[in-house]
């Protein structure tokens, strides 16, 4: 087993390009028998589970293949034949890289080298206006309601009300801080209150919303962390998070709780002083000390609990566990698969969405009551490193379903229509034998193509790859 988050990047590309030479391909039934007696690459650390004894048995349940169908069956060689993947759309942008994406009210906000922030349509991302802002580079999107939050290359944050409805609206409400002039005065009045230093000195490469106190919290390459109350737009609390770039913020809605990751290895907990606007540490959470580039929180209030992920530069996926009683961060393990860096992160529901400079997007599921992971699917049409993710749930009758949104830094952007079988059979014959209502989803299932031939190695953008050996290609 060789751990690839630990090889350097020379061995790889010689391995890839020595593989190209002659690409190795395994028929389905191949690749089965062969996963059957070896490791696979979708190798992970966590408590042990015992075999899935009925992964025949839902091959034997699933309608036979259609080869018109676009779908894929996934994965190849997991206990759990239960995903279905297919890419409905793919865009390609003159405007440069696009560093954020964001989705609400059935519209999707992508943010790029560009000043104009676009809009487009779910699912099939048809452009429907876009925002124009004075500055371009925008890091970060977040939206919440009716509220459009934007990171600039200025160092400010420009809050937008947005509109859907036939038409789509946009209207800039402030920026933060609101002027130079502005923050002068405050400062001159109050020398001595750190907190009127509201100006960022660095890029702001992440945003988070607390919903029940109205608190934007913003994350920023010059170490801090700064926390601005939207009712008055005023900088409440800033101070210094890390010593090194803060690069992922999220915030527990449960709780309040704010959690911070850095370039330094570090991610730390953060909670607001009871009846103040400043904020104390009360944890910090370290494993490895490769720089931390992504965070995700799973959190589910019916069954009280709480993961939290952190995406490094060695290609690993930590996660850690809310332990009930006490309230504290318990490693619980880590997801092992991704190549290279693992730049962006997404949870939802059971599910978790990677996204990494190995140009793929992995789907991990965490199994029901336990610290067990598997990965689902390895989605891999991008050529160059996956900067940034989005996901939104569709619940129909019959299968849960996922629109997946990712940005490359090969500059498209694509969407995945994902959809997650039941766990067990049985489920699935009760499907079958409900009702005449589910003849349409069946129908569906039905068309879906099995691919039958599986590429090894991902497929790698050669003016990248040419950075990428140079040395001369950073992802911030």
């Amino acid at each position: 087993m060789e751990y690839y988050g630990k090889r350097s990047l020379h061995s790889y590309f010689d391995k890839e390009r020595r593989s190209i030479q002659s690409p190795p391909r395994l028929s389905l039934n191949s690749h089965l028998k062969l996963s059957e007696n070896h490791e696979v690459d979708h190798h992970l650390y966590s408590p042990s589970r015992s075999s899935n004894a009925s992964a025949a048995t839902m091959y034997s349940l699933m309608p036979p293949p259609s080869p018109d169908s676009p779908w894929t069956l996934s994965p190849l060689q997991t206990p759990s034949p239960s995903l279905l993947y297919h890419c409905i759309a793919s865009l390609h942008r003159h405007e440069g890289t696009i560093y954020s994406i964001a989705v609400a009210k059935g519209i999707v906000f992508t943010g790029s080298e560009s000043s104009r922030i676009r809009a487009w349509r779910q699912p099939d991302c048809i452009e429907r206006g876009y925002l124009q802002a004075s500055c371009g580079d925008v890091r970060s999107i977040l939206v919440y309601g009716n509220m459009l939050f934007t990171s600039h290359k200025d160092h400010k944050v420009r809050i937008w009300n947005v509109t859907v409805t036939d038409n789509f609206r946009g209207k800039k409400i402030t920026t933060l801080p609101k002027s130079t002039y502005y923050s002068f005065l405050k400062f001159s009045r109050s020398s001595r209150n750190n907190n009127n230093n509201n100006q960022h000195k660095d890029c702001i490469s992440c945003m988070a919303y607390y919903h029940a106190e109205g608190l934007l919290y913003t994350g920023s390459w010059d170490k801090t962390v700064k926390a601005w109350r939207i009712s008055d737009n005023r900088c409440v609390d800033s101070f210094l998070a890390h010593e090194d770039n803060v690069n992922s913020i999220v915030v527990n809605q449960e709780d309040g709780c704010v959690f911070t990751c850095s370039s330094d290895g570090s991610i730390k907990i953060w909670r607001r002083v009871y009846g103040q606007n400043s904020h104390t540490l009360t944890m910090t959470l370290k494993f490895q000390p490769s720089p931390i580039n992504a965070l995700a929180l799973s959190s589910n209030t019916s069954n009280a609990t709480c993961f939290l992920y952190s995406g490094s530069s060695d290609g690993f996926i930590n996660f850690w566990e809310k332990e009930k009683s006490s309230g504290r961060f318990n490693h619980g393990g880590f997801l092992q698969g991704h190549r290279f860096s693992v730049l962006c992160l997404v949870a939802i529901e059971k599910l978790i969405f990677s996204g990494s400079e190995d140009t793929t997007i992995r789907v991990w599921r965490r199994e029901e009551g336990s610290c067990f992971h598997e990965c689902l699917a390895v989605l891999d049409a991008h050529r160059g490193p996956v900067k940034c993710l989005a996901a939104t749930l569709e619940i129909d009758k019959v299968v849960m379903g996922f629109l997946v949104y990712s940005a490359s830094l090969d500059q498209t952007f694509k969407v995945w229509r994902i959809k997650v079988l039941p766990d067990h059979e049985e489920k699935v014959v009760n499907i079958i034998s409900s009702s005449e209502e589910n003849i349409d989803q069946l129908s569906e299932i039905n068309r879906m193509k099995i691919t039958t031939e599986y590429e090894l190695n991902p497929v790698l953008s050669p003016s990248w790859v040419e950075k990428k050996l140079q040395g001369s290609h950073h992802f911030h």
